[in-house]
């Protein structure tokens, strides 16, 4: 069982190849429940089944699941995966739009390759009960509607695609893939002010301890 900090999980197996890696984190909830954030590639809801069944978590219990941003690596398993747990799914109310493919998303990345229409459009400052209760950052850059969660009390943020690992250092995403730029340096100086200790990324990390001075480190580059 990877279970990186207490009640969080990174679900293994959803890497494409050791190239790439993607982190999908699995919560539990104060109660009987979990939440899970992202879905991966196509095709990694076929992981995401066994790490819940190795674990004799049932899926009907996944009872949300929070989503980044728009890009096929984030949500390409995500109708499977919601199919199977029949869990509530969560996204800002800007990328919502995106993943249902209405308009269709024309900025860098992969979009979604069909579309899917999530049960909560969420603006930034909600707080969404899961994991002791989150509260969804918008952090535009990255994709316009691209949104960061944080559990203040155990200062954790699941970061999404907002900041990038490289090995022990910490960057923003690359260019190339980036929608805006300096909305993305915006977005990373407003986080820092939250004072984190865990900073889960998607590629590259995961930083379980010591976030808060990288994350600092980078904002200072910038």
């Amino acid at each position: 069982m990877t279970e990186i900090l207490p009640g969080v999980h990174q679900v293994e197996g959803v890497d494409p190849s050791p190239d790439f890696s993607t982190h999908v984190y699995l919560l539990k909830d104060p109660g009987s429940t979990w939440t899970l954030v992202d879905t991966g590639l196509p095709g990694s809801e076929t992981a995401i089944a066994a790490y819940l069944k190795r674990h004799s978590i049932a899926p009907s219990s996944v009872a949300r699941i929070l989503l980044t941003h728009l890009h096929r690596d984030h949500t390409g398993a995500l109708a499977a995966v919601a199919g199977l747990t029949k869990a509530k799914t969560f996204a800002h109310w800007l990328e919502a739009a995106y993943i249902a493919c209405d308009p269709p998303y024309e900025g860098p990345g992969s979009p979604p390759a069909e579309p899917f229409h999530v049960t909560e459009r969420l603006k930034d400052g909600d707080s969404i009960d899961g994991f002791g209760g989150l509260v969804a950052y918008h952090t535009p850059g990255h994709t316009p509607g691209h949104t960061a969660y944080y559990q203040p009390d155990r200062k954790i943020l699941f970061s999404g695609d907002l900041f990038f690992g490289n090995g022990k250092e910490l960057t923003l995403t690359p260019k190339e893939y980036t929608h805006d730029g300096p909305t993305a340096i915006v977005s990373a100086r407003r986080v820092a002010t939250l004072g984190a200790e865990s900073l889960l990324t998607y590629h590259g990390g995961p930083f379980p301890k010591g976030a808060g001075p990288l994350v600092h480190g980078l904002v200072k580059r910038l």
